[in-house]
């Protein structure tokens, strides 16, 4: 779990120092040299000062070497895959989507979880009207943060890529929709802004009681803004891959965004699997039901 979300929180740091005493007084003449010649002498105070030298540089760079960093807890592996059954409005299977953990990797001199999200229409909601998205998003695995997510987008005859690179240390992020053309955007955002898919899989690593609220900020569409995020209580969840009991989070976005109501529904379990979701949107209601996992 991201630090800025915990309800509490209790790093800590080792730190290593180094002291020591120099015994101070009037050089004494050693009573015996044991037979050593004044150059054996000399060499011997040599090679110990070259010793102290090498130890206390050792003990310094041992002092200023950073402690490693940790990977964060998660409740997902790599090769998880998440199918769901879409019902928009009157129909009762509109179509599917599936969310995939594909792969951890070095990215961008560090560790990212890959998750892609992608979504079909079903063969006679696409005779209506033609639709492809796939949604991805690279998620730090030391610190739950994304580095890039993208959105592609079918509608028709029109296709559309936008991208939003993160920059958390300097709160910035590069904001690009390529149509025919290419248009670039730079936002100022939160140190710890999500985009909407790596937030899902980050409301995945915390565990709420309920009752209990966070805010969430999330960068997405070359907007910025934060969501009210509310645990409610454990219901059972019927799905075609069983039934659960899982636990609803109620999630309120600002009015200007475009969803109305968005809830999820976690197994109330180790790993907090979203089984159902829902939003409420201008063009009717999607819901998100749990096919199959593997």
């Amino acid at each position: 779990m991201h630090p800025r979300w915990r309800r509490c929180s209790s790093f800590k740091y080792s730190r290593y120092s180094q002291s020591s005493c120099l015994a101070r007084g009037a050089p004494r003449r050693p009573r015996c040299n044991a037979g050593l010649s004044p150059r054996a002498v000399k060499g011997a105070a040599c090679a110990i000062l070259i010793g102290i030298v090498c130890v206390g540089t050792s003990h310094a760079a041992q002092r200023s070497r950073p402690a490693p960093r940790k990977e964060l807890p998660v409740p997902f592996v790599v090769g998880e895959t998440l199918t769901y059954d879409v019902s928009w409005s009157t129909y009762l299977t509109a179509g599917t989507a599936t969310i995939h953990v594909a792969d951890k990797k070095p990215s961008y001199d560090s560790v990212a979880y890959y998750i892609v999200a992608e979504g079909r229409p079903t063969a006679l909601v696409s005779k209506i009207y033609s639709l492809y998205y796939k949604v991805d998003t690279l998620l730090d695995s030391y610190t739950l943060l994304p580095q890039r997510g993208s959105v592609y987008s079918e509608e028709g005859k029109r296709h559309r890529m936008k991208t939003t690179m993160f920059d958390h240390a300097k709160r910035r992020a590069e904001y690009q929709v390529e149509t025919r053309t290419v248009v670039k955007k730079a936002l100022t955002v939160s140190a710890v802004s999500q985009d909407p898919l790596g937030a899902l899989y980050v409301l995945r690593s915390i565990p709420l009681k309920q009752g209990e609220k966070i805010t969430m900020p999330i960068c997405d569409g070359g907007v910025s803004y934060r969501i009210l995020v509310q645990a409610g209580a454990i219901d059972t969840i019927k799905t075609a891959a069983g039934t659960f009991q899982a636990q609803q989070l109620s999630v309120t976005p600002p009015a200007d965004v475009g969803a109305r109501a968005l809830s999820l529904w976690l197994t109330n379990d180790a790993a907090r699997v979203p089984v159902k979701m829902s939003a409420q949107l201008p063009v009717g209601t999607f819901v998100l039901t749990l096919a199959s996992r593997r």
